[in-house]
């Protein structure tokens, strides 16, 4: 386990940037810092307890200007293979978030919840509902493998309207916004990526076509929630189970997946990343959130090992990692290569990860240890 801690020497950018405030119409945040969405699976029977509100609690007590949920599950019985992972359908659920709602609000953070199916990705047969077949635009798992049958127009237009019903729920019980998880292989990805969309209908083909999914999902969100009410979409080139995988490959390519969701409704891209200072395409130093930034003109998100010495992947495959300076963050962040910056892992482990970046105390952060995975701390 590496628990050096670099920052006691190298860390010597301001980081001023980093908590400066930010305004996108109605959202308005306090700092730069975005609490990315991580999940825990910790509620049974996909209700969010009193452990959970007191999770994200203590992250809006110790300066992080947005919390986006880990996933939640929109209502249709395939959208999940844990039983433990949160709903955000159901009287009791969505009483729960609304606790957490409250709790972050009190302490003076934001929040929204990311919503989510994932598609393909869940075995046939998981509970909490294994008599109902897994779904995905062409029946194909991340591999391309034929496992079930596409999906209808009615089952597309019933997951269409599950997400609009949760973006209605978030805005009724006082969420700040919404986060719609079209990233890393779940099912919004899936229509996305030209493996697993294999269709000859409407919503497949060119890459225009694969958009059609997501764009009917964020219209519905939209009509669902009004004008003013922020909509954010979470996307990847990399999948889950294939870390070098592009939906595009090259920024035109890039440019036409982006136009139509802009068009539809999107206020802010959170762009997922294994590591943010590499550079998305050859020829420009700019990473994914900044090619992102300057092709629609939106916010957005940047993510991927902040703060820590060692990538996404090694830590949640049983590695632990210390912390690291930020400051080529910080010189991107000033240069406005991106709007907002998410911390996953470090804050996951260091509820104070703000607070104390903020006050100078880079002595005090916490290492990454794969035992923080097994709380919630």
């Amino acid at each position: 386990m590496s628990t050096t801690n670099t920052n006691q020497t190298t860390q010597s950018h301001s980081v001023e940037a980093l908590f400066q405030p930010f305004t996108l119409g109605n959202l308005s945040l306090a700092n730069r810092v975005v609490m990315a969405p991580m999940t825990r699976a910790f509620s049974p029977g996909g209700v969010p307890g009193q452990d959970v509100v007191d999770y994200y609690r203590r992250r809006a007590e110790n300066g992080v200007g947005l919390i986006i949920t880990e996933g939640t599950l929109i209502n249709h019985p395939a959208a999940t293979d844990n039983p433990n992972i949160p709903n955000f359908h159901g009287e009791d659920a969505l009483a729960g978030w609304k606790r957490v709602v409250t709790a972050v609000h009190e302490a003076g953070g934001r929040i929204v919840p990311q919503l989510w199916h994932v598609g393909m990705t869940r075995p046939n047969g998981s509970l909490p509902h294994p008599e109902v077949p897994s779904i995905g635009p062409s029946g194909r798992d991340l591999a391309g493998k034929q496992v079930n049958e596409p999906m209808t127009q009615a089952d597309i237009d019933q997951v269409v309207e599950a997400f609009a019903q949760a973006a209605a729920d978030a805005k009724r019980i006082g969420f700040d916004g919404i986060e719609l998880h079209g990233a890393h292989g779940y099912l919004i990805d899936q229509f996305l990526w030209e493996r697993t969309n294999q269709r000859t209908d409407k919503y497949g083909g060119s890459m225009l076509a694969r958009t059609r999914f997501a764009v009917e999902i964020i219209e519905a969100c939209r009509r669902a929630v009004g004008p003013d009410f922020p909509i954010i979409i979470r996307l990847s080139q990399w999948k889950s189970a294939e870390y070098t995988a592009k939906l595009a490959a090259t920024p035109e390519l890039l440019g036409q997946l982006l136009a139509p969701l802009v068009e539809a409704g999107v206020d802010i891209f959170h762009c997922s990343t294994r590591r943010f200072w590499e550079p998305e395409f050859e020829g420009s130093d700019l990473n994914f959130a900044g090619w992102v930034k300057q092709l629609t003109g939106k916010p957005t998100i940047t993510v991927g090992s902040v703060g820590l010495d060692d990538e996404f992947l090694g830590s949640f495959r049983g590695k632990s990692a210390g912390t690291a300076d930020i400051n080529e963050l910080l010189v991107r962040l000033e240069q406005n290569e991106f709007d907002l910056v998410a911390i996953g892992r470090a804050l996951l482990v260091d509820p104070a990860w703000a607070d104390k970046v903020r006050g100078g105390r880079f002595d005090e952060l916490l290492p990454f240890t794969v035992d923080a995975l097994q709380r919630l701390s």
